[in-house]
C-alpha cells in the first residue's frame, strides 16, 4: 500500500483486486461501507435511468448551484480524466482527495486482515462517497452506474429518487426486456420517499414497484408536465408552476423530460432544499456537460455524443435531422462489443454519408474493422463509404481531411469514443480548404 502514491496507482490497484469487472450485489460493498462509517447529513437525490441520467444530474446541480448550495455530484464514466467522476461545486474534484478517499476504503476493506474483494466500480465509489461525506455539502446527487437495486451506489438511502429512462441496455444483467430492467432500476426506490419517473411510458414494474415499496410517486404527464413553442417552454406540477423559461443550454428534444423530472424532484424537496424561480431560470441557461448532442462551432460543424445505445442513437438521429441540411454528413463511430448495432444503424444510417470505425482503448470493445463488417452487411445505401482506423483521434483526422467546410462531423458512441478526440481538449475545426 505504502507504494500507491498517485490516482494512477490506485485505480491500477483497484482494476486488479477483482476477477470480474461487474458482480452486482451491495453486501460486500455495504459492508465495507459501513466499516468506513459513510454517512450525509444532506439531502441526497440518485438517478438511475437508460439514457438522460448525466443530463438530470447535470440540471440538478446547475439549478441547485445558483441557489447557493454546496453541491456534490458523482457520475460515471468519464469522458478524458477520472476526476470528472466528481465534481465538488460545480469543478471536477482535485486527485489529492480522492487518493486519501482511495486510502480510506483499502484500509476498511483489509481491517482485521479479514480482506474483502471489491469490484474497481465499487472501490472507486465507495472512494468518491467518502470524500463527499467530508466535504460539508448541501446537496448530494449520485448517478447510478448500471441498473439500480444492486448498483454500489444504491447503498446510500435517497431523499429523492428519479427515474429517467427505461429501454434496453446491458441486457445480460438486467434482464431481456423493459419490465425486466425497469424493475432493476426500481430499487432505488425507498418508502414513504419521493421517486420522480420522468419516462413518458414507464414499465408497468416501476410503477408496481413504487405501490410496492409505498414510494411516493411523481409521474410524468400526471403529476407533473411541460408545454411549450418555439421561445420559450413551461412547466407545472404538484402546487408549483414555471413559465417563460428559456430552453435549457443543453441542446436536443429530449432534454426538456430531463429537465422536467429534475423540477419536479427539487419540488419533491422544497422543503428541504428551497429554490428560487431566478435560480431554475439561470441554472438550466447555463447547465453544461461535454458529450450530450455537443455542437462545437466550427467549419465544418462537430457534434459530439455519447450514445450509444438505440434508445440514445434515435434521439441522435432526431437532433441531428433538426439541425438542417449539410453536404455531406460525416460519423466517427466505436461501441463496446456487446452493443445491439442493427437497431442503430438503422436509425441513424440515413443522415450518415461517410462512416469512420474506431478502434477503442479497452478489450470490451469491438473493432473498428468488426464494426464496418457490421454496418457493411446492413448497408442498402450506394452512395455512401466507410473505413476502419486504430483510434478516434485518427478517425477524427481522416473525417477532417475528407470533410469541406460546410459538412458536418459527428463523433459518437461509447465514451471512449468521445473522450478519444477531446484529449486534448475540444477540437476547433477548420477545413483545410480554407487554409489554401
Amino acid at each position: 500500500m505504502e507504494s500507491l502514491t498517485t490516482l494512477e496507482d490506485w485505480l491500477a490497484h483497484c482494476e486488479r483486486l477483482h476477477p470480474t469487472t461487474i458482480d452486482l450485489g451491495l453486501e460486500r460493498v455495504r459492508t465495507v461501507a459501513d466499516r468506513m462509517a459513510i454517512r450525509f447529513e444532506c439531502p441526497v437525490i440518485t438517478v438511475a435511468g437508460t439514457n438522460g441520467k448525466g443530463s438530470t444530474c447535470a440540471m440538478l446541480e446547475a439549478i441547485l448551484g445558483q441557489a447557493g448550495y454546496r453541491t456534490g455530484v458523482y457520475t460515471s464514466p468519464h469522458l478524458v480524466r477520472f476526476e470528472e467522476r466528481l465534481r465538488l461545486l460545480g469543478e471536477a474534484v482535485d486527485a489529492s482527495h480522492l487518493i486519501a478517499g482511495f486510502a480510506a476504503v483499502e484500509r476498511a476493506r483489509t481491517q482485521n486482515g479479514a480482506e474483502i474483494s471489491l469490484t474497481y466500480f465499487e472501490f472507486s465509489t465507495l472512494a468518491i462517497l467518502d470524500v463527499m461525506a467530508r466535504s460539508g455539502l448541501d446537496a448530494v446527487i449520485l448517478e447510478v452506474g448500471l441498473g439500480g437495486r444492486l448498483d454500489a451506489v444504491n447503498i446510500i438511502d435517497p431523499d429523492c429518487a428519479i427515474i429517467t429512462s427505461v429501454d434496453l441496455d446491458h441486457m445480460e444483467f438486467l434482464g431481456n426486456d423493459r419490465e425486466s430492467i425497469g424493475r432493476e432500476k426500481a430499487g432505488i426506490m425507498r418508502t414513504g420517499r419521493p421517486v420522480v419517473v420522468s419516462d413518458p411510458m414507464p414499465p408497468q414494474s416501476v410503477l408496481d414497484h413504487a405501490l410496492e415499496v409505498g414510494a411516493d410517486l411523481w409521474r410524468f404527464g400526471v403529476d407533473f408536465n411541460f408545454s411549450g413553442d418555439k421561445q420559450q417552454w413551461g412547466w407545472a406540477g404538484r402546487g408549483r408552476r414555471y413559465s417563460g423559461l428559456a430552453y435549457p443550454a443543453l441542446r436536443g428534444a429530449n432534454q426538456l423530460v430531463n429537465a422536467s423530472g429534475a423540477l419536479a424532484a427539487l419540488t419533491a424537496l422544497r422543503e428541504q432544499l428551497p429554490v428560487t424561480a431566478q435560480a431554475v431560470r439561470n441554472g438550466l441557461a447555463f447547465v453544461e456537460l461535454p458529450g450530450r448532442f455537443q455542437i462545437v462551432p466550427g467549419q465544418p460543424t462537430l457534434v459530439l455524443d455519447v450514445a450509444h445505445n438505440p434508445h440514445s442513437v434515435a434521439a441522435l438521429a432526431a437532433n441531428l435531422d433538426a439541425m438542417g441540411y449539410f453536404p455531406t454528413t460525416h460519423a466517427i463511430f466505436g461501441a463496446m462489443a456487446d452493443k445491439d448495432l442493427a437497431p442503430m444503424f438503422a436509425k441513424v444510417a440515413p443522415l450518415i454519408d461517410r462512416w469512420y470505425f474506431t478502434d477503442l482503448p479497452t478489450p470490451r470493445a469491438a473493432t473498428g474493422a468488426a464494426l464496418q463488417a457490421q454496418w457493411q452487411a446492413q448497408n442498402t445505401r450506394k452512395d455512401t463509404a466507410a473505413l476502419a482506423f486504430a483510434d478516434p483521434m485518427q478517425a477524427l483526422q481522416a473525417a477532417i481531411d475528407a470533410a469541406d467546410p460546410t459538412d458536418r462531423i459527428i463523433v459518437f458512441g461509447s465514451f471512449y469514443t468521445v473522450g478519444g478526440v477531446l484529449q486534448q481538449g475540444v477540437p476547433r475545426l477548420h477545413a483545410k480548404h480554407l487554409n489554401s
